[in-house]
């Protein structure tokens, strides 16, 4: 009996690691590109993907992935190395136009979805240090972001507005190593565009008396906003960091969550209407303070180009297209 009841077990075994596997391989992953390490874009990268209802999810998965930033996930989203990503609204209106920097090709396969929160410049500086403007930075050592991010084109963008870009000593940093080199005194001053506060700045106000450039009035001075319209006034509040006891003038881009065209459309429809609820929002705070900025009602702010048909569909039935 034993002889005869192994072979039974062996195929029900079979039968069910059959099942398994198949289930498996079903379960279909999607690329979520955020950003570098202490950057705002890998939080909400790894919010999304880590929210337990999205996880349960049965035909497929989201799985967050480190990158350089907004324009390196324009690009990959484009190209569906990233089905997802995480990019600046002027980087897509700019991609879809063929209009960035040394680069005409048109990235017009990358749909947006939904608002994530502004992202404003910041331009963090060692109190007493005489620079009260970009103007001031020519000779200095500052760090522009990493290359292939949106922080690095932004820099690129004003400073080449106003003549500098080729006149500091560029440093292609993430933001928690420029403040560990301004912190060491290895850089004059250095760059973000991303959400305040920013962990990155709170450490280097840790070690350094700091101040932040007003870039609102470089940009309102030198014609920056007539040229680039998609940019917003806003001001970093006083109290923001440790030191820096008024507001201070900046700009922001609005940053966006974002799939290729060939993503389904009842996946991205999927995933708004688990994340835009009241459980799946309070995730994303609970994540990054940043994300309150994020809801129903402002949901397709600062969108400029073609939402996904997902989206569409989403935001309709939310009754603000």
């Amino acid at each position: 009996m034993k002889k005869k009841f192994l072979p039974v077990l062996f195929m029900a075994f079979l039968a069910v690691t059959l099942i398994f596997t198949q289930e498996s391989f079903a379960k279909r992953i999607y690329s979520f590109g955020g950003g570098p390490a202490g950057g705002t874009f890998q939080f909400m990268a790894g919010g999304i993907s880590t929210y337990k209802p999205v996880k349960k999810i049965k035909k497929f998965r989201v799985l967050a992935k480190a990158s350089g930033g907004s324009v390196e996930n324009l690009r990959k989203v484009n190209s569906n190395r990233f089905n997802m990503g995480v990019v600046y609204s002027g980087h897509l209106y700019l991609g879809r136009n063929g209009m960035l920097k040394n680069d005409t090709f048109r990235y017009d396969k990358v749909l947006a979805v939904s608002y994530f929160y502004g992202a404003p410049a910041q331009l963090v500086v060692r109190k007493g240090s005489g620079i009260k403007s970009v103007k001031d930075l020519v000779g200095k050592k500052v760090g522009v972001g990493n290359a292939g991010s949106g922080a690095y084109a932004n820099c690129d963008l004003l400073f080449n507005h106003m003549k500098v870009w080729d006149r500091i000593e560029r440093n292609a940093l993430g933001y928690n190593a420029a403040a560990t080199a301004f912190g060491n005194k290895q850089l004059d001053a250095f760059w973000l565009f991303t959400a305040f506060p920013s962990g990155a700045v709170i450490m280097a106000a840790q070690t350094n008396d700091i101040e932040l450039v007003n870039l609102g009035k470089d940009a309102e001075d030198s014609g920056f906003f007539k040229k680039y319209p998609y940019f917003s006034k806003l001001s970093v509040p006083a109290g923001t960091y440790k030191g820096v006891s008024k507001a201070t003038p900046s700009f922001q881009d609005s940053c966006l969550w974002v799939v290729n065209k060939k993503v389904p459309a009842d996946v991205v429809y999927k995933l708004l209407s688990t994340i835009y609820t009241k459980k799946g929002l309070a995730h994303m705070v609970n994540v990054k303070k940043t994300a309150k900025a994020m809801s129903v009602k402002d949901g397709i702010k600062g969108i400029v180009t073609p939402l996904h048909p997902g989206a569409i569909k989403f935001w309709k039935e939310k009754g603000i297209m």
